[in-house]
């Protein structure tokens, strides 16, 4: 919102209207007062209607200023009204503003509370009780509201004349502060929830709410109130006494209520609730107003996108970049690209302007704070963090991480992303920017977790779309926004991003979107060990390093990548893989959603484009980039160096070329080093291995891994079904009760029905990844096998067995002989281990032994498998 206070072209609709409504509101009333002076009597004596507010707004309805609605056959017609009563059963105006997202709503808000209360009530004092929904919207509300500087602040005192208190939930409350002054309480619409009103303080009998009540003896006076406002929380143990309590005063100062976010305040509950309060007024905002079950929305004024887009207020086009490379990093390079890109222009423009702009970026990931790294499978906060600064260039105060766990946006340098003085670049969350949050600096959304969470993604888009000081600048670049998307389908981004516009309120500028539903974090579902095998404590081996007569778990980086010689790593077989054109020859689809020629609704343009629109080649950032696999940045330089020569010496490759095609060669350099540092990583490890200073093996030192007793599992009631066989009868041999099929495709459920039925099993269990079993390669993630399972024959030692299975559910890259020879070096290298513990090792020693099976063939993998564990019959179902 601008920081002056001068109306925009369509607030200035709202707030007309606003005064329209009072108008017809004073008018009702007092055409309801004159009837009962002429009868010398209430209307209801004579079974009258006695609504005001209800006749107000038929009185507004034959001026046709109203919002209408379609019926299903496509007729327009009114909407209809709800009447509203207080806790009293008193009719209580009541009216729904749609703004979308962008458009101003805590301007709207207090303009109106000053039209409220001087229009309406004839007042300059008095109560509003302002409802939010999340602590976000809290805190900004009144962090703004406390500014006496703020733009916001000045309307209210402009009001009250500069009465004005802002209060909290918790401050002491006395009759004083409500009569000589304009009082405004910020609430979390939770903290009005009723159902549990004995824990909520709002419903406590409190000491500090002073002057609203009976002195304490007085009985004649508490029964004369509980009787006069018969909705108030009261004592009867003795004799009437009304509650001390600052709900009870509330009913009886009877405020303004300011609802934000009004759409969430639909369910019964939190309808009595509200209304319980005896309110004068209530005013709703929101963005997508919703009808109750039993009743309608009260909509005035419906603001549309195309008013906000006319007026500056959001950014536009939104450009869609999908990025289908198996690489997230890459996708973060050219996300940071892109930001690097705005970064110069927003410079220059302050340069001739003197209007500063920040640009930041936000990073939707996979994983946040306890979930689990395992390198390249899952995308985690930490993994994006450490990327910005090792191979970005980004400096730690420019990166904030805001999820559950961690909030740097909290720390007092970051609260104000608009000033100068904050350096945030980068804002990594994974939903937790859903709502509320507000700044318009926003540019660019990465989302590398768009496939795995496209309804995180859908609410995000809505976080970048606030134009700076809602004022379009004359670059074009700097009044659009932009998306990029890592392994995710075209066609579904662009529904989401449809749906995004919608949730935002910007429905009209896509008419044919319906608005996604919010996204619901699922319950946890503990299971546990079957009975028979509690007293079991299993213990898996894990790839050791060994040496000095230290054992400690193998690390990727210090053991593999860093023996990694890239000396004589000949750059050539970079350069012949990358394509002549780099500005043409390798594009993509983006798609621009922009304003129609007839500036109302959306079009899309899908163009092609190639390599990313920087300005100048950057070699220092190719060097960063490619870091990760070469960590000797000279050694690193020098590649990058022979790369850049060896494509110079084709005829026509001019540095304009080289600068548009930048992207690309990070991408073919990231690609040939990754599998050139797996190749040369195996050969380390094959060798460690031999050496013996790469062990597999079990630790013996207290510190083994152990498989748990239980663990929790996420479900919601589509994915809460039992694993059965064709016959439906429960599997019986699973490690873990119940054992649901969520966590397993069909694949995967064939294979886990066909360990149950062998007679030589003696347990099985699939291993999420969520459970941290994991075995270290010569590349930086682990590999987590699919299942573990214990086989035991007559006579035999017991055996367990580390099953990873291929199937049709294979993503991302196909490293299955990678995994295959793995597995195998390691069976051998623990049998080695095993085979000289000899009595050391204690109790009955175990076999383990890993195996990798192809399932994705009809019946053959039965075969396969069998094979593979000899223990098994093939014919087995």
């Amino acid at each position: 919102m601008t920081h002056n206070m001068r109306p925009l072209t369509y607030q200035d609709r709202v707030l007309t209207m606003l005064d329209k409504y009072i108008a017809c509101l004073l008018e009702a009333r007092a055409d309801i007062d004159r009837i009962e002076k002429q009868l010398e009597g209430s209307l209801a004596e004579y079974d009258l209607d006695i609504n005001f507010t209800k006749k107000a707004w038929e009185k507004l309805a034959l001026d046709n200023a109203l919002p209408t609605r379609r019926t299903p056959n496509g007729v327009v017609i009114p909407r209809g009204y709800d009447a509203r009563y207080d806790g009293c059963k008193r009719p209580v105006p009541n009216v729904t503003i749609k703004v979308p997202t962008g458009g101003g709503k805590t301007f709207l808000a207090v303009h109106s509370v000053s039209r409220i209360f001087n229009k309406y009530l004839g007042v300059n004092t008095g109560f509003v009780l302002w409802v939010v929904p999340s602590e976000t919207i809290y805190t900004q509300t009144l962090r703004n509201l406390k500014n006496r500087q703020h733009p916001y602040r000045h309307a209210l005192d402009q009001a009250a004349a500069g009465r004005v208190k802002i209060m909290e939930r918790g401050d002491p409350l006395n009759f004083e502060d409500v009569s000589e002054n304009l009082c405004v309480m910020l609430l979390m619409l939770q903290a009005a929830n009723r159902e549990t009103k004995e824990s909520l303080r709002i419903f406590r009998d409190r000491g500090d709410v002073h002057g609203f009540f009976p002195a304490e003896g007085d009985q004649a006076a508490h029964k004369a109130m509980l009787e006069r406002i018969e909705n108030l929380d009261g004592y009867d143990d003795i004799f009437p006494m009304v509650k001390n309590s600052l709900g009870n005063a509330l009913r009886i100062i009877r405020p303004v209520v300011v609802l934000d976010e009004g759409h969430r305040a639909v369910s019964d509950l939190a309808f009595k609730t509200l209304y319980g309060f005896n309110p004068l007024f209530v005013l709703e905002f929101t963005a997508t107003p919703k009808d109750r079950q039993n009743g309608w929305a009260n909509l005035l004024v419906d603001v549309t996108g195309d008013e906000l887009n006319r007026e500056g207020m959001i950014k536009m086009p939104i450009t869609l970049i999908p990025r289908q490379s198996g690489d997230w990093k890459a996708t973060l390079n050219a996300a940071v690209a892109k930001l690097n890109a705005l970064n110069k222009i927003a410079e220059k423009h302050q340069a001739n302007t003197n209007r500063y702009i920040r640009p930041i970026m936000l990073v939707q990931v996979e994983r946040t704070g306890r979930d689990q790294r395992d390198g390249q499978v899952h995308i985690h906060a930490d993994d994006v963090y450490e990327a910005l600064i090792q191979n970005m260039g980004f400096h730690d105060h420019e990166i904030a991480i805001k999820t559950a766990h961690q909030n740097d946006l909290d720390a007092p340098e970051n609260q104000n992303l608009m000033s100068p003085n904050n350096s945030i670049r980068a804002i990594i969350t994974k939903q937790a920017l859903q709502e509320g949050w507000d700044c318009p600096f926003a540019y660019v959304l990465c989302a590398l977790a768009a496939n795995q969470n496209l309804n995180a993604m859908t609410q995000l888009v809505g976080r970048i779309l606030r134009q700076p000081d809602a004022k379009k600048t004359p670059i074009k670049d700097l009044n659009a926004c932009y998306v990029i998307t890592h392994q995710a389908e075209t066609g579904v981004l662009v529904e989401r991003i449809k749906a995004g516009l919608e949730r935002e309120g910007l429905g009209d500028l896509m008419p044919t979107v319906q608005a996604d539903k919010d996204s619901i974090a699922l319950p946890l579902f503990d299971l546990e060990r079957r009975k028979q095998f509690k007293k079991y404590k299993i213990y898996l081996p894990e790839v050791m390093h060994v040496a000095n007569g230290t054992t400690r778990p193998l690390d990727y980086e210090t053991d593999i990548l860093a023996h990694i010689n890239w000396h004589d790593f000949n750059a050539d077989t970079i350069v012949s893989e990358i394509g002549f054109d780099l500005g043409e020859g390798v594009t993509q689809e983006i798609v621009e959603f922009k304003t129609s020629p007839t500036g109302r609704g959306i079009e899309e343009r899908r163009r092609g484009w190639g390599g990313d629109e920087t300005h100048n080649f950057d070699p220092v950032h190719c060097t960063r980039m490619i870091s990760e696999y070469v960590l000797n940045p000279f050694v690193a330089w020098d590649i990058v160096s022979a790369v850049i020569v060896g494509l110079k010496k084709r005829s026509g490759m001019t540095e304009k070329r080289l600068a548009l095609g930048q992207g690309v060669i990070i991408d073919n350099m990231r690609t040939k080093l990754s599998e050139e540092a797996r190749k040369r990583g195996e050969a380390i490890f094959s060798r460690g291995v031999d050496a013996g200073t790469i062990q597999f093996r079990l630790r013996m030192d207290g510190s083994d891994w152990q498989m748990p007793m239980s663990f929790a599992l996420p479900l919601s009631g589509n994915n809460m079904r039992q694993l059965v066989d064709s016959a439906g009868v429960l599997v019986k041999k699973s490690l873990f009760v119940p054992m649901y099929e969520e966590g397993m495709n069909l694949d995967e459920q064939k294979v886990a029905l066909y360990l149950d039925a062998q007679e030589a099993l003696e347990w099985w269990h699939r291993n999420l990844d969520r459970m941290h079993y994991g075995v270290q390669g010569w590349w930086r993630h682990k590999v987590y096998p699919d299942f573990i399972f214990a086989v035991k024959s007559a006579g035999q030692m017991k055996k367990y067995v580390l099953l990873e299975t291929k199937g049709k559910h294979i993503s991302r890259t196909d490293d299955s002989e990678d995994k295959k020879r793995l597995l195998k070096m390691l069976t051998d290298a623990y049998a080695k281990w095993l085979g000289k513990q000899g009595a050391d090792l204690g109790g009955d020693p175990i076999l383990v032994e890993g195996k990798l099976v192809v399932t994705e063939d009809s019946d053959g993998w039965r075969v396969k498998l069998a094979q593979a564990v000899p223990e098994f019959m093939p014919d087995s179902q």
